[in-house]
């Protein structure tokens, strides 16, 4: 065998995401006990155990956090300017992250690059909710 080619052509190894026959066996161990180890965990947490604290708020948690602020109504492509602006304001003053800025800058960006592709278009540039428009709606 080459250097790099761990195994012998048509043979791809283990498929991904299929574990191996240590973590079959530690779950087929716990398979009984998993309330059990779930109701300590929780009492060890609440007797001020940080990690298992930590560990269960991370699980239990949203990652993110719902937002609110006031954003201009977006109809045409045109408008996405000013729901940027006010993107980029909230994320100035601190009303919102910059990570979440970005997240809704992402979702309003390709609305404006429709009118930024095409100045001299006399057509109706295609709303925020036609874009959004599932096919079981049309």
């Amino acid at each position: 065998m080459r250097r790099g080619r761990p195994f012998p052509p048509g043979n791809g190894g283990r498929p991904p995401g299929s574990k191996n026959k240590h973590i079959l066996f530690a779950a087929s161990l716990l398979e009984g006990d998993r309330e059990a180890l779930l109701r300590k965990g929780l009492e060890l947490a609440k007797r001020g155990n940080v990690r298992l604290l930590i560990f269960f708020l991370s699980r239990l948690l949203p990652r993110d956090r719902l937002i609110s602020f006031d954003l201009p109504e977006i109809i045409s492509a045109s408008d996405a300017r000013a729901a940027l602006q006010s993107i980029l304001r909230a994320v100035s003053t601190g009303v919102i992250s910059s990570a979440e800025g970005a997240a809704l800058t992402a979702l309003i960006a390709p609305l404006t690059h429709e009118v930024a592709e095409k100045p001299s278009s006399r057509q109706l540039t295609p709303s925020l909710a036609d874009h959004l428009q599932s096919p079981d709606q049309e």
